[in-house]
């Protein structure tokens, strides 16, 4: 008998400590839950909830919580978990390094491009990377896949498509221009060095593409790829530097040269080959056409006066060598803020936002800038836009009051973003499709 009410106390208790256990657990996971929820709801007053690029679309139904996608996003607070299941949290601040997506065990996350009510334009390619206008194709980013391995295998790909299709003889000047030195444009040209094609590589700035636009002490994140005539590169989190210099060391190695500085106006189809008109008003012949280059295209402008000005320039190369300047940085995003951040310790920095707030950065950088702001390293001056830009001033203007100011200034910055290429694109005939939250990266849910 005493061995009876002995297992029964044991029991009991064994079952109120997992009453007890599972209370505290599901208790946590409201709480985590609710504070997920939060910061739902600042991404949205914040807009940074809604994606502007590729992003992660979960499958709830898939989706068992494992955490495995938070763990393995180098960002912050993209995803997060609701309700026992993962959900978007700051999609506007995803970069599209595809991790969550490789990392999710059960295959519940699938990589789109736009939204059901923001579209995002893309020019069409087939499975071979090859346009509608034939014998021109497209990588990359302008292909909607920004993720520096993809971009590469995406080029590699490409170039190989080329091959296979062959080449009929011709006179243009060359077998194949790529268009672009970023990832994809290098995995390119060394895919066409290794097939003994007639090629040249060209960039309207010079080395590394949209990555050499980062200012200098930005980390790019990317994942095992594998460069042809090169080998295999294991890169997980490094500098853009580093990045910059591991493209050098590929290109030195294989006598690989840049054609920089290079913009391409213009491509003609001359039904046997192309015509690459630059916007020197050189003409480039070739057989076959590999745009590689970013979704951004070229800078932005403002279309002031005086900016056509030496002192202005739409990215920051080097800022440990700008020194006691006057310095006006334009605009609200990261690149700008960055930018600002890496100039503030050696030099006078203005920072112009024409908005009353900033919207859409990342979260450190807010901190960052606001810090920055508070301690006199930098100036903000929201709800301002640059009206003039003349030797040794500028000229800022509040847009609540229309009162303008004239600054001292050496050196203005613009960050404006980019204008898409798509009037380049149509131009030459390709055609450019609105993409409403299609996939570009899924799993195979039939294996």
């Amino acid at each position: 008998m005493n061995i009876l009410f002995e297992d029964i106390l044991i029991y009991g208790g064994a079952a109120l400590l997992c009453i007890f256990l599972i209370y505290f657990y599901l208790q946590r996971e409201r709480r985590k839950s609710k504070e997920v929820e939060t910061k739902i709801k600042k991404a949205k007053e914040e807009g940074l909830h809604e994606p502007v690029s590729l992003h992660p679309v979960i499958d709830v139904n898939r989706c068992i919580r494992t955490g495995a996608c938070m763990a393995a996003c180098p960002e912050k607070d993209i995803l997060g978990i609701v309700n026992g299941k993962a959900t978007a949290v700051k999609t506007s601040q995803c970069i599209g390094h595809g991790a969550c997506f490789h990392a999710c065990p059960t295959e519940a996350i699938t990589l789109c491009i736009g939204t059901e009510k923001r579209g995002v334009d893309l020019p069409h390619v087939n499975s071979n990377f090859e346009t509608n206008i034939k014998g021109i194709f497209i990588a990359g980013e302008l292909g909607g896949m920004g993720l520096i391995r993809n971009a590469v295998e995406q080029g590699k790909q490409a170039v190989e498509n080329i091959v296979k299709s062959g080449i009929d003889n011709h006179h243009a000047d060359f077998d194949l221009v790529i268009v672009g030195a970023g990832p994809a444009g290098i995995s390119g040209a060394l895919t066409a060095k290794k097939n003994k094609l007639r090629f040249l590589l060209v960039d309207q700035n010079t080395l590394g593409g949209t990555v050499f636009t980062f200012p200098r002490s930005k980390v790019v994140m990317t994942s095992p790829m594998e460069l042809p005539l090169f080998g295999k590169v294991k890169l997980y989190e490094t500098s853009k530097s580093e990045l910059i210099d591991l493209w050098e060391q590929v290109l030195n190695k294989n006598n690989i040269e840049i054609k920089e500085n290079t913009k391409i106006d213009s491509i003609i189809n001359e039904e046997k080959y192309f015509e690459l008109i630059t916007a020197t008003n050189e003409k480039i012949t070739s057989a076959r056409v590999l745009l590689a280059i970013g979704r951004r295209g070229s800078p932005r402008k403002l279309n002031v006066p005086g900016e056509e000005s030496d002192k202005v320039a739409y990215r920051l190369l080097e800022p440990e060598l700008i020194q006691e300047k006057n310095v006006l940085v334009v605009g609200g995003g990261d690149s700008a803020v960055e930018a600002a951040l890496l100039l503030k310790e050696k030099n006078h920095v203005i920072l112009s936002y024409r908005n009353e707030t900033f919207s859409r950065i990342k979260p450190t950088n807010r901190t960052n800038i606001l810090k920055a702001n508070e301690q006199g390293q930098i100036n903000i001056k929201f709800n301002t836009v640059l009206t003039r830009i003349s030797e040794k001033t500028i000229y800022l203007k509040n847009t609540e009051n229309n009162e303008e100011e004239s600054i001292e200034n050496d050196l203005v910055y613009i960050f404006a973003g980019g204008e898409l290429p798509t009037e380049f694109l149509k131009k030459a005939g390709i055609e450019i499709t609105t993409k409403f939250g299609e996939a570009i990266l899924k799993h195979n849910k039939n294996r």
